[in-house]
């Protein structure tokens, strides 16, 4: 089904095109555009920590002639800054107005800026971005990193093995304590130590100064930290405030059903880190990909029933460990841990009270991850 304004993606992150991908692949015939701010071509945005820095590390996600041949019109340098929902209107930053039949926000995150109004701080999220952190790395002996997630820890594990000296701070007492709890959140600590990592775990950064061409950073408990570099890495912030007075609900994300239609607005989506479906909100690559597929069949096949939302995945690659997540895990219980020495790998899962796999993390096993998604897709029977 299509109508003459088509539809309109907000967003050239991998939802967004792989949202204009799928409608194509589903039959659609009517208009597609899709708004991007960025002047490059939509790449993909994992890449960009988890690559190698010795390269601009760009992945295209659809190329011009792709993109010319399969009829999906790329407005690059455009941001969309208003949405009038009901009038199906949306405002661009340079004034022109699109109409629409169905809209789809991807828009996705923004990084959360460091509270430290300092020249160079640098954060990760765009190929500029990238090339920035490389150039940095390429001039710098020491770096200091800020957060010590995935973004954080990805930077640093890039930087040792460039040879650059590591600090790396973050105020839980474990890395990713929240995402893999206590017990695994420790044996990433022993990790980064293992690969020379200063780590700085359980303290904040109380000043951060430019001298000369570096830093001088104080820290919570009194030490001081020289840099040539900064990087932050602590969190990012859902891109969804040009929908201000759009009239759609917001609340951290667009408000969706379990297809990712915003409620109470016919004609919009969302999907990706800007989607909160069904009131869960997932920052992963592939469930992006997955709602992108569900919302492009529910757009050209509207009278069709919604398929199960595939099990919630997501993947950080850390000096030498492939480390793999799957599904909910509730770190307040203890996971059931397996471990083999030679070659190392790890797997831990968790259980609900009735023994159902919620959720698992593996490192260096991959086998085993497919095992924990297979079991996770027939509703958590082993």
């Amino acid at each position: 089904m299509s109508g003459a304004d088509g539809v309109v993606v907000v967003g050239g992150s991998v939802a967004g095109i792989r949202t204009a991908r799928a409608l194509r692949e589903q039959g659609y015939d009517g208009p597609v555009r899709v708004v991007e701010a960025e002047a490059e071509v939509p790449y993909d945005k994992p890449p960009l920590s988890k690559g190698s820095v010795d390269a601009d590390a760009c992945v295209p996600l659809i190329t011009l002639e792709e993109a010319e041949a399969l009829g999906i019109e790329l407005v690059l340098r455009r941001r969309a800054v208003a949405l009038d929902a009901d009038r199906r209107r949306l405002t661009l930053d340079d004034g022109n107005v699109l109409s629409f039949d169905h809209l789809v926000v991807a828009t996705g995150l923004t990084p959360r800026r460091a509270p430290y109004d300092v020249e160079g701080v640098l954060v990760l999220r765009t190929l500029a971005d990238s090339r920035a952190l490389r150039e940095a790395i390429a001039r710098s002996q020491q770096v200091l990193v800020i957060g010590a997630g995935f973004i954080g820890a990805e930077v640093a594990s890039l930087a040792r093995r460039h040879g650059v000296g590591v600090t790396l701070v973050d105020p839980e007492p474990v890395p990713m304590g929240r995402v893999v709890g206590t017990e695994l959140g420790g044996r990433f600590a022993a990790l980064h130590r293992r690969h020379g990592v200063d780590t700085r775990f359980g303290s904040t950064v109380t000043s951060l100064v430019r001298v000369g061409d570096g830093y001088r950073v104080l820290l919570s408990d009194g030490d001081v930290v020289a840099a040539d570099a900064v990087v932050v890495g602590i969190g990012s912030e859902v891109n969804v405030g040009w929908l201000a007075g759009s009239g759609l609900l917001v609340d951290d994300g667009v408000v969706c059903d379990e297809r990712g239609a915003a409620l109470r607005a016919p004609g919009i989506h969302a999907v990706g880190d800007a989607a909160r479906w069904a009131g869960v909100r997932v920052e992963h690559w592939t469930s992006a990909v997955d709602q992108a597929v569900c919302v492009a069949r529910s757009i050209a096949h509207p009278d069709e029933p919604a398929a199960p939302a595939p099990p919630a995945y997501v993947w950080s690659d850390q000096y030498d460990w492939k480390i793999q997540l799957v599904g909910d895990r509730d770190v307040a219980r203890l996971p059931e841990v397996v471990e083999e020495a030679e070659p190392f790998r790890l797997a831990a899962t968790w259980h609900d009270a009735e023994g159902r796999i919620t959720g698992g993390v593996t490192v260096n096993w991959p086998r085993e991850s497919v095992r924990m998604r297979a079991a996770l897709a027939r509703g958590g029977a082993a």
